[in-house]
């Protein structure tokens, strides 16, 4: 699990933005027997607005596609970054009160804003690794005081070969790569996550990069959480997760990292923000 590395702090160097967007094509000669140049593909500006500093873990300030300004806001890390521990293989936490801060990032990664929860939302580490905290805060609140719009969490599966960015709050970093694949079963210790994301080697996170969003370069959009990685080549101990195919072989890939999906979490979310594990199609797991 990416929880901060101690001693760090002083070695890494801060890096700037990511992708830009890319200028259009030029217009295409009128005569009418000329070809026409096709316009260059649009990518987002990733940078570090909407990202959040936790007392040990990165994090982002997320909204859901159906999310109103006047919803309460919702920031987005790890289980595993919970400031009570870990929960434990099979535990669920809905609706615990937090009165948690998360150091809210403007596009340079400098902090603009304390966030404060009123309570976790919801938390798991069983088929994922993921924690939503609600805040005192709305988005509306939030865009008006500080100019900071929250990130939206994509309600579709991502693909093999999308290019991300994961963005840490925690180290001001961005790491560039792309989708490698998908675990079918990711074993870490006594956990065990579910259809995970694994990276390209380029994206080589480090502890603190834990809750990190996974962005998808094109869209700007989130399409999962970073969470761990396989850091000493060991098989399926804690910081060396292991997959497990459907036919049960076990693959190790030391240095490679991996991310959790979060569009499941779009069909448990409902009117006013609120987690409702009994709507429609929701099949993250519950209490």
């Amino acid at each position: 699990m990416r929880k901060p590395l101690v001693g760090t702090l002083l070695a890494l160097v801060l890096l700037g933005t990511g992708a830009t967007t890319a200028a259009a094509a030029p217009t295409a000669p009128t005569t009418p027997t000329a070809p026409t140049t096709p316009t260059a593909p649009t990518t987002q500006a990733v940078d570090f607005a909407g990202t959040v500093a936790l007392s040990n873990c990165s994090g982002s300030l997320v909204r859901l596609p159906g999310s109103q300004p006047t919803d309460p806001a919702l920031v987005l890390s790890n289980g595993h970054c919970l400031e009570s521990g870990m929960p434990g293989p099979g535990t669920v936490v809905v609706d615990k009160p937090s009165t948690r801060t998360f150091g809210l990032l403007n596009s340079a990664g400098s902090k603009v804003a304390t966030l404060r929860a009123s309570k976790i939302a919801y938390a798991t580490m069983t088929d994922t690794d993921v924690s939503l905290y609600e805040l005192t805060s709305t988005y509306a609140q939030i865009q008006a005081r500080h100019s900071i719009k929250a990130l939206e969490l994509d309600a579709t599966r991502p693909a093999q070969g999308t290019a991300i960015k994961v963005v840490s709050g925690y180290w001001k970093r961005i790491y560039s790569c792309s989708i490698d694949g998908f675990a079918y079963r990711l074993k870490e210790a006594g956990w065990t996550m579910k259809d995970s994301v694994r990276y390209t080697a380029a994206c080589d996170t480090i502890g603190g990069t834990s809750g990190s969003p996974v962005v998808d370069s094109a869209t700007g959009k989130v399409v999962a959480v970073n969470n761990t990685g396989n850091e000493d080549g060991q098989r399926c101990t804690m910081n060396n997760p292991c997959e497990v195919d459907q036919n049960g072989t076990v693959t190790v890939r030391p240095g490679i990292n991996y991310g959790q999906q979060t569009y499941g979490i779009v069909a448990c979310v409902g009117t006013g923000n609120k987690i409702d594990l009994g709507r429609p199609g929701c099949t993250l797991p519950k209490p």
